[in-house]
Order: C-alpha cells, then structure tokens, then sequence
C-alpha cells in the first residue's frame, strides 16, 4: 500500500512550491506531482505600456533574477524594433549577466542547497585540526579553513545551539540517514556557507558598478546602456575586475573543491542516476561574443536540443516550435499556444479534500497555477545542467574542457583509473555540479571581458546607444528575447500595436522544469526526476528535497491576488502623470 507524501511548502526556494508524491513500501517514490500555489500575472500589467518602459516592470517578475528579465524584456523590443546595440553596451551586458550567474550559482550552492547535503549539527562534533587537513584533500589552496578559523566558526555555532538561536538552521532534518559527509567534511562547509555570505555582497557590488544598483538594475535601455562615466572610467573598471579577482579565488579553492567533495562523497547517487529525470535538454544560448546581430552572434553557451540522454545529436533550436500547455494548469483553454498568442486567463479550480481531513491536489485535472511548455511537443529541462549537455553535444571547446577538468577529479578521487563517466550528470549530484563547473568557467572568461571592454574604450570607442526612430519601428511589430537566466532558458515575447504592447508573455526557467503534467500525461521535469528516488524515512523526505533544490527552484512572486471566488480582493490606482 503506497503512502502519499505532501511537502508544503518547499523551503530554501524563491516563491510558493508543493510537492506531492507516492512511495511504495520500500520507500521508493512512485509518483510525484508539482504545484505552484501562488498565481504571476505580470504579463497582464503590461498591456497597453510603451514598450521601451517593458524592461523596467519585467524586471519585477523576480527578486533573484531581476537584471536577466530587465535584460531578455529589453532585447525583445530591440528585436522587434531590429536594433543592434553597440560593443560596449554588449560586453557590459555580458558582465552584469555573469556577476549574476556568480551571485546565483554561489547563493544557490551554499544557501538554499548545501544543508540538503550538509548536516550543520555533525559539524560540531568535527575536531578542527583534522578538518583543516582534511580541506587539502579537495584543493591545493584551501579558502578559510585553516585550524584557527574552523575553531572559531565551531565555537560560535555551538553558542547558538546553546542558546537555541539556530535560526534558519532550526527545525531541518538533521541526523537523516541520508547525510553522508564526515564531521570535518561538514564543519568545512559549513565555513563556507558563512563565507559565502560575504562573497555574495562582493558579486552585488559587481552588478552595481555597471547596473547602477542591485537588485533591479536600471542601466540597461533600449538601444544600449546608459552606464558611460563608469565604462570610460578606468577606476571603475579596475574596481570591478578587483571584485571578480576576489572572487575567483572563492569559486576555485572553496565552491569547486565543496561540490567535489559532495559528489565525491554521493558518488553512488550519481553513478546510479538519482534524479536524472528527463534527461531531454534545451538552451537558448546566451552571452553574445560578436556583434553580428540577432540570434546571428558567436555565444559562450550554444543553443539547442538534446533528447533522451542521445549526446551525438545536437538538434537546431527552432522558437517557433515552443508552445504552452494549461491541460493541468490552472487557466482557461487546452490548446498549446505559441507565447506570441498565449493567454494568461486564471481558472482556479482548489484542491480535493479527502476522507483524511487533507487536501490533495487534484493531479486528474489542473493542480498548478505554472503552465507545461512544449519543445516540438517535447518535456525538456532547462538550466546549468542543460547548458553543459547541450555544450558537450556541439562539441564546444570551452565547455567541455571545464567538464571533462571536473569529471577528470572526480573519476582520480573516485579511484576509476580514468575520468568519471559523462553518464554521471544525469543525476542530482550532476545537476548540482554543473553550476560549479559553469561557475569555474565564468570566472574565467570574465576576466577576458574585462579586457575587452577596457581596451575598446582605451582606442576610442565610447559609443553605448544605438538610436532609432520609434514612432517609425513601433507602429506593428513583434520580437523575442531569447537568451539564459542562472536557473535556464529564459524568454520573453512581445507584440506591439500602434506603440503600445499588445500582448507579452515570459516563459522562465522553472515554468520549463516545474511544470505539471501534460495533455499526453507526460510528467514535467521536477516530477520525473523525482521517480525511483528511494526516501530513507517518509518523516523527513530529505531526498526531495535535494533533487527539487537541485533545479534552483525560482517560483516567481505573485503580483496579481486571487479570490477562489473569482472575487475582487482590492483596486489599486497609480498617477504617473504628476509633476513636481
């Protein structure tokens, strides 16, 4: 007899997340079932606006990735208006994107997944000395973990246990038979997470240099970018790549050596697929490396498919072939739409109350307020992990040196005689890595940017805005901006009508992975990947955890209140017109 598991809501996320699944009785997961709880309506907010002001309230569909949809909103105009921004502007946007991916891939690792693998109370129980030894197991050069600082960092956690301050340590699944790091294993991450906390402010302090503040950015405009004095001033341009030599040093001898140690250490999770899920994958491609124009540019990430594990296949990505599915989800209408007709029309039909007293999700019929996109009629999954397939099938040189580097250690501490098999990404642990090994990457390219961008200028090039008639390119016209988001493919589309947006609609990151499931019945890609995980005791389902925590999920807020009723909860007028 199955027993039904309901986590809700998934801590440790951005937004509202409730997992459903069915274990059998060897506690292995039989079915599983995703539900956003919290409605977004932001594409609704921007019918009628001028598009060149979309930017600025896409931008609010996240609190994490506000600079990415700032950005993707900004280039759908551009393409719709058919304008190529200059060099400057493409490698400034290029280095605001990566302090975000650092930002987000570290905040990520430490602080919202880390405590999936790390057991904070073990760590007290850890003799410094070994662990500071331990360290030089995983990195030559180990980052803040010699004997003094490990003591130092033990001696205070454990006032806070005394005290019984532990905050958002509290009441997590501490002691599972599913934390697998030693003591000292566990005392060095734990290190770390507090260290990550100032390495995030450093990151925060990159985006502003060149995006005026953080979060919310607000240097970017249609057309180019509007941080001049800062790109033709070269202490600002040496504080930033200050900031990310900092940095570096960070992701090198701390992030790369924790996710090694931790994969390392759930070598067996890996090797035997825990949380592979679909193992179909799609990326937009992003971070343009010429100036060739649209979806025309050399990229860092290269787009495209790949389907059922089948690396030898790399399939051309076509925009034209994404539709959105509501079968499950909680809107009016069945048919799959293109996101330039999509619709966003909430049908909210609650949960199903049982003989139990509880409320389930009605998984027969709607149960999510997230749509099921569709590439040519196929679940795929989105993010760092698809960005390492999708590089290591198109054979890009950049990408598959990191990986096979990463699989290179880990295959050495594994004892194999030879690299760790390709194989191990499809899994939890590989999906957690690949943000490393991407991490490693962008660090390193981005001290090339750097340059670039400083050398362009030293020759005399101080060009940021490309202009344009609007009243000319505005009057019918539609584009997309299609490029990645730290947590995976994100687009945005955009139609507009006499110089008004006419219809808008994002496709984000965990629309794609935290989907329902389909009008086929098709699971979506948190689901799938949850199936044949084994929960060590169906009291803490840590295992969920981890995998779902894997995605980075980033369930954005909602901006619209819903009555189940269909009643209206408050208006709310805003006099933009005033002056001072």
């Amino acid at each position: 007899m199955g027993k039904h598991i309901i986590v809700d809501p998934i801590t440790r996320i951005e937004g509202h997340l409730r997992i459903e699944a069915v274990i059998d009785d060897n506690n292995v997961i039989k079915e599983a079932y995703a539900s956003s709880t919290l409605f977004r309506g932001i594409e609704t907010i921007l019918k009628g606006r001028d598009p060149r002001d979309a930017g600025l309230l896409a931008m609010r569909i996240c609190g994490v990735c506000t600079g990415t949809h700032y950005q993707r909103s900004i280039e759908a105009v551009e393409h719709a208006f058919n304008v190529t921004i200059p060099k400057n502007a493409r490698i400034v946007r290029n280095l605001l994107q990566g302090a975000l991916y650092l930002h987000d891939h570290t905040v990520h690792f430490y602080h919202l997944h880390a405590l999936d693998w790390v057991d904070i109370t073990a760590a007290l129980k850890a003799d410094p000395k070994a662990a500071a030894q331990e360290a030089f197991n995983w990195t030559d050069k180990p980052w803040g973990v010699g004997e003094g600082e490990l003591k130092t960092i033990q001696e205070r956690l454990t006032k806070f246990v005394k005290q019984g301050r532990l905050g958002l340590f509290a009441n997590a699944y501490w002691g599972n038979k599913h934390y697998k790091l030693s003591n000292e294993q566990n005392l060095i991450a734990v290190a770390h997470y507090l260290q990550a906390l100032d390495m995030q402010r450093e990151a925060s302090k990159m985006m502003a240099i060149f995006g005026g503040k953080m979060p919310h950015p607000q240097s970017i405009v249609v057309g180019g970018v509007t941080c001049v004095q800062d790109i033709t001033n070269p202490a600002r341009v040496a504080e930033f790549k200050s900031l990310l030599n900092k940095y570096t040093q960070f992701v090198k001898r701390a992030y790369l050596a924790d996710v090694l140690m931790a994969g390392t250490v759930y070598a067996d999770e890996a090797l035997d697929g825990t949380g592979g899920g679909l193992k179909s994958f799609m990326s937009y491609g992003d971070f343009k490396l010429d100036d060739t124009g649209f979806y025309k540019a050399a990229q860092l990430f290269p787009s495209g498919v790949v389907l059922n594990g089948d690396l030898s296949k790399l399939i051309p990505l076509d925009q034209s072939k994404i539709t959105e599915d509501v079968s499950h989800a909680w809107y009016k209408g069945k048919t799959n739409l293109h996101p330039y007709e999509g619709k966003t029309e909430p049908e909210y039909t609650g949960l199903e109350k049982k003989e139990d007293g509880m409320a389930y999700l009605k998984t027969k019929e709607k149960y999510s307020w997230i749509k099921s996109p569709l590439y040519d009629d196929n679940r795929v999954e989105v993010g760092p992990l698809a960005r390492i397939v999708i590089g290591l099938a198109a054979k890009d040189k950049n990408i598959t040196k990191y990986a096979t580097s990463f699989l290179a250690k880990l295959g050495d501490k594994l004892n194999l005689g030879k690299a760790a098999p390709v194989s191990v990404v499809f899994s939890t642990v590989g999906r957690t890595a690949a943000r490393a090994i991407e991490t490693e990457l962008m660090v390193d390219v981005m001290m090339g940017w750097v340059d670039e961008l400083a050398a362009n200028v030293a020759s005399g090039d101080h060009s940021t805005w490309t202009e344009f008639d609007f009243d000319k390119v505005s009057k019918d016209a539609k584009g997309y901006g299609m490029a990645e988001a730290p947590r995976g493919g994100l687009g945005h589309w955009v139609v507009i009508k006499d110089g008004k947006i006419e219809n808008y609609q994002a496709v984000v990151p965990s629309t794609w992975n935290a989907a329902p499931i389909d009008y086929k019945g098709r699971l979506g890609a948190y689901e799938a990947a949850l199936i044949g995980t084994k929960v060590a005791d169906p009291e803490q389902p840590l295992e969920i955890l981890r995998t779902i925590h894997s995605f980075d999920p980033c369930i954005a807020c909602a901006v619209h209140i819903v009555d189940t009723k269909g009643k209206e909860l408050g208006s709310f007028k805003v006099n933009t017109s005033c002056s001072i």
